[in-house]
C-alpha cells in the first residue's frame, strides 16, 4: 500500500495510541466475556438437545431456574465487588504509591480476566434462563454454569491474594523495577547498530524544522519508520526531544537535514506518538520516576516511613546496575552502510539516570540517618562495579551526599554515623566498615 494511502487510513502514532488504549482499558475483555457467554449458552442448548448427555446430568425445571437465577445475581454482586476493590486500589496507589503507577496497574491482565469470567458466567446463565420451558431444561448448561461459578471463585481468590500482596509499596517497587529492567534490555538489543552522534556528519544545507501539531508527551518513536523515511528521501532526521518530554503546540519536533526530495512533515509527525502523559513502552526513566515517587512519598512528613524508602532504594540500585550494562548516550545515531547518518535520537546519559535516582530521595531524606547511610551504600557499591566512564558521576553524587550530611548534622558523632554506608540503613554498616578495614566482625558466644 502506498505510504500516502496508508497515512490517510491510520498513521503509526495513531495505531500506537490505539493499541495502548486497548491495553489499558478495563471494559473490552468484560464485554467480550458477555458476548462469549451468550454464544456458549446457545451452543449448550443445541448440544443438550442431541440427547447424548448422561442421565445424571438432569435437573428439574424449578431447580434449573433457581440455580441459574442465583448465579445471575451472584455474578452481578461479584462484579460490583471487584469494581469496589478497583476503586480502593486507585485510592491506595494515588495516596501511598504514585499516581503514575496507575498507568501500569490498568494493564493487569488478571483483573481483566476476572471481570471477563464474571460477565461471561452472568451472560451464560441469563441466556440459559430464557431457554427453560415446561418440557425443556438445559441440563448441560446448568452444569457448565456451576463450573463457571467455581472457576470465577478460584480466580477471585487469586485476584485478592495478588493485590493484597502487590499493593505494598515494596512489592510495587519490585514490579516496576523488573518492568524497567526488561525495557532496558529490549532497548539495548534494538539499538545495537546505533553509534555516538557527531554533528559534523550532518549535511551543511539549512535544516527544515517539523513542528508538533498538538501538545503532548512523547510516548514512543517509530525508529524503523523514520529510518525508512530518511532512506527514501536521502536526508537526515534529527529528533529534538527524547521520549518522555512534553511538547507544547508548535514546538520543534524534529529537523530534517538535506534530502533529494521534500519530506512531508505529516509523515514525520505520524512516526512520533504524543499523549497526555508518559508511558513505559520506550521510556525506562518513567519506571525510575515511579520508584523515586514511591520513596519520596514514604519520606513525606505525612507518612514518615524511611524504612520503605530504604527498601525502594534496593530496587533502584538493581535498576542502576542494569543501566550500567546498557550503552547510554545523550544522542544515538543510526547510519547507512556508507556511514551517512539517517536518524539522530536524543536519549539520557548515565548521569541523568543517576541524578533522577538519588537526588530527590537525598533531598527529602537527608534528615534521616538510615536514608543517608543507604544512599551511601548504594553509591559505594556502584563505584566498585560500574564502568570506568560512569564512575565520575557516582563520585559527584557522593560529594553531594557528603555536603548534604555536613549541612544537616551538627553533632560530629551523629554526622560520622550518617556518613557510614549501610545496606539496611541502620544494621550492618559498622561490620562492613570493619571488614573493609581488615578487621574481623565480632563473633557470637564466648
Amino acid at each position: 500500500m502506498p505510504e500516502r494511502e496508508g497515512f490517510a487510513m491510520m498513521s503509526w502514532a495513531t495505531r500506537f495510541r490505539f493499541w495502548k488504549y486497548l491495553k489499558e482499558c478495563l471494559w473490552l475483555m468484560p464485554t467480550l466475556g458477555l458476548v462469549l457467554g451468550a454464544l456458549l449458552a446457545q451452543w449448550a442448548v443445541v448440544v443438550d438437545g442431541t440427547g447424548v448427555l448422561p442421565s445424571k446430568w438432569t435437573y428439574a425445571e424449578s431447580t434449573a431456574s433457581s440455580v441459574l437465577s442465583s448465579i445471575v445475581g451472584a455474578m452481578i454482586a461479584l462484579v460490583g465487588f471487584v469494581v469496589t476493590i478497583g476503586v480502593l486500589v486507585v485510592q491506595q496507589a494515588t495516596g501511598a504509591l504514585s499516581p503514575r503507577y496507575m498507568r501500569l496497574w490498568y494493564r493487569d491482565y488478571l483483573q481483566k480476566a476476572v471481570l471477563a469470567t464474571f460477565t461471561a458466567t452472568f451472560a451464560f446463565a441469563f441466556f440459559l434462563l430464557t431457554s427453560i420451558g415446561s418440557e425443556t431444561v438445559p441440563d448441560l448448561g446448568v452444569t457448565l454454569a456451576g463450573l463457571g461459578v467455581a472457576v470465577s471463585l478460584v480466580l477471585l481468590l487469586v485476584y485478592l491474594n495478588r493485590f493484597a500482596h502487590s499493593l505494598r509499596p515494596v512489592a510495587t517497587a519490585a514490579i516496576v523495577g523488573r518492568m524497567g529492567q526488561r525495557l532496558i534490555a529490549e532497548l539495548t538489543a534494538a539499538g545495537r547498530n546505533a553509534t555516538a552522534f557527531d554533528s559534523r556528519t550532518l549535511p551543511s544545507s539549512p535544516a527544515t524544522p517539523v513542528s508538533a501539531a498538538r501538545a503532548g508527551a512523547i510516548q514512543a518513536i517509530d525508529v524503523d519508520g523514520l529510518i525508512a523515511l530518511a532512506v527514501r528521501h536521502e536526508c537526515t532526521i534529527v529528533l529534538a526531544h527524547p521520549v518522555g518530554d512534553f511538547l507544547p503546540p508548535g514546538a520543534t519536533l524534529a529537523r530534517i537535514h538535506g534530502g533529494t526530495t521534500l519530506t512531508d512533515p505529516r509523515h514525520v509527525r505520524g512516526k512520533v506518538a504524543l499523549g497526555v502523559e508518559r508511558t513505559i513502552e520506550q521510556d525506562p526513566a518513567f519506571a525510575l520516576r515511579v520508584l523515586v515517587d514511591i520513596a519520596t512519598r514514604a519520606l513525606s512528613p505525612a507518612v514518615n516511613d524511611p524504612t520503605t524508602a530504604i527498601q525502594v532504594l534496593d530496587h533502584i540500585e538493581a535498576f542502576l546496575h542494569t543501566l550500567d550494562t546498557a550503552t547510554l548516550r545523550r544522542r544515538h545515531v543510526v547510519s547507512d552502510e556508507r556511514g551517512r547518518p539517517l536518524l539522530v535520537v536524543p536519549d539520557r546519559s548515565w548521569e541523568d539516570y543517576l541524578q533522577l535516582a538519588v537526588s530527590e530521595i537525598r533531598d527529602f531524606g537527608v534528615t534521616s540517618v538510615q536514608v543517608c547511610r543507604r544512599i551511601r551504600a548504594l553509591l559505594d557499591g556502584l563505584l566498585e562495579t560500574v564502568q570506568a566512564g560512569n564512575r565520575a558521576a557516582v563520585t559527584t553524587e557522593l560529594h553531594r551526599l557528603d555536603a548534604a550530611v555536613e549541612r544537616t548534622f551538627g553533632d560530629p558523632d551523629q554526622r560520622a554515623f550518617a556518613m557510614m554506608g549501610d545496606r539496611q540503613g541502620i544494621g550492618t554498616g559498622t561490620w562492613e566498615d570493619e571488614a573493609q578495614a581488615g578487621q574481623s566482625p565480632p563473633q557470637d558466644g564466648p
